[in-house]
């Protein structure tokens, strides 16, 4: 069960009574309200929602190692932050599958490879399973021949980018990823149109750095990411200003405009900047890859990547790098915060810090992704109170 505080003021139904305001008690989830309400949230400890997860991707037809996997990237996502990535997707997901979007139990099939290359073909498998398999072979390549590229096309969502650039800098890799989305994706209208033709098209790289968390960027070249939208939207939050559009062109900041009919779009970060970015992550992620550049045609939302993974081992053998990449990053650190007392920190120290926060305290999901969530599992005929 799970600890819920309800919002002063308010009165809550539970299977069998309703709450006075201002208590809080354990609750019956099923009755839990599918639409945004007024922002109260559920407290779950990782391990529990991992495992509810793990269950759900069983139920819905995946074997244990897939449900598994895919349960461990999502919930991964919440526990550095990112909650656009995380559990919210669960639900996504499933109807995903009902629908043969996303097909269970696929294997990376790797259509061409040599030494130091690779394209792989993820048949439309999970993302998170297909990434992890395309990444390994990636990081087997680097550490032969010193570098690899691999072009992964035709994955189910991949997720949360940076979790492959943390693998690889796990493994003592530096590596850089540029990712598209070929059909049901697109989101983002080129600079200066309102028509959605690109989508988020996110960048990531990692840089292993010995003795603390790895230097990692993971960036959409899209304003904000839909994810962060879903997330919004199901808090009944607003956006903040520069991210998205009507289907007129018009600034707004409600997420619900972005899903209405006809729907609005994610601007480019950075106007031009961005949308650069954006047309480059097409280009490479998916033409190079094979898997296709935006296309109105495609209503599966398939994913390509392409990875390229250095060693560093390779470029400065005297382990220079190492001793550089430290320097840098102890001189940019020495820069006057601008706030007395403030800190500097680096890519990837944020999400290392949330993670051990919410190992320890918990994680926190709105209740209408908790209800969301709760309704995929009993549409599975799966109890998460046993869980």
């Amino acid at each position: 069960m799970i600890c819920h505080t309800p919002r002063p003021g308010k009165s809550y139904l539970t299977r069998d009574r309703a709450l006075a305001p201002g208590r809080a008690l354990v609750v019956d989830c099923r009755v839990l309200a599918r639409e945004p309400k007024d922002g109260t949230t559920m407290n779950i400890a990782h391990g529990r929602l991992k495992g509810l997860v793990t269950r759900v991707f069983a139920a819905a037809g995946c074997h244990g190692a897939e449900a598994e996997r895919v349960a461990h990237y999502l919930t991964e996502s919440n526990l550095v932050g990112h909650d656009s990535h995380g559990v919210i997707r669960v639900p996504h997901y499933v109807r995903w599958l009902r629908e043969e979007k996303v097909l269970a139990n696929r294997s990376l099939k790797v259509v061409f490879e040599n030494d130091a290359v690779a394209v792989t073909d993820g048949q439309f498998g999970f993302g998170q399973v297909m990434g992890e398999a395309a990444m390994r072979l990636g990081i087997a390549k680097a550490t032969r021949a010193g570098v690899a590229v691999v072009a992964l096309r035709n994955s189910g969502h991949l997720g949360r980018i940076g979790d492959w650039a943390e693998m690889a800098a796990a493994a003592g890799k530096v590596s850089l990823h540029f990712v598209n989305t070929s059909g049901g994706g697109i989101l983002v209208p080129p600079f200066g149109g309102t028509q959605r033709r690109l989508s988020a098209n996110p960048i990531a790289a990692g840089v292993p750095l010995p003795g603390g968390p790895p230097l990692i960027v993971d960036i959409s070249t899209s304003a904000i990411a839909e994810g962060k939208l879903k997330v919004a939207y199901n808090k009944g939050a607003l956006v903040p200003d520069g991210c998205i559009i009507d289907a007129r062109g018009r600034p707004t900041n409600d997420p619900k405009v972005f899903y209405a009919d006809p729907p609005g779009a994610i601007l480019p970060f950075g106007g031009h900047k961005g949308y650069a970015l954006g047309m480059l992550c097409e280009v490479l992620a998916g033409a190079l890859t094979g898997g296709g550049c935006s296309d109105p045609n495609e209503k599966r939302v398939a994913n390509g990547m392409l990875s390229i993974v250095m060693d560093p081992a390779l470029f400065r053998p005297d382990d220079g790098f190492d001793a550089e990449v430290r320097r840098f990053i102890d001189f940019v650190r020495g820069s006057a915060p601008v706030a007395p007392g403030g800190e500097i920190l680096v890519p990837g120290e944020p999400e290392a810090r949330t993670r051990a926060k919410r190992l320890r305290d918990g994680l926190d999901l709105d209740e209408t992704t908790w209800g969301q969530i709760v309704a995929t599992c009993r549409s599975l005929e799966i109890d998460p109170d046993t869980v």
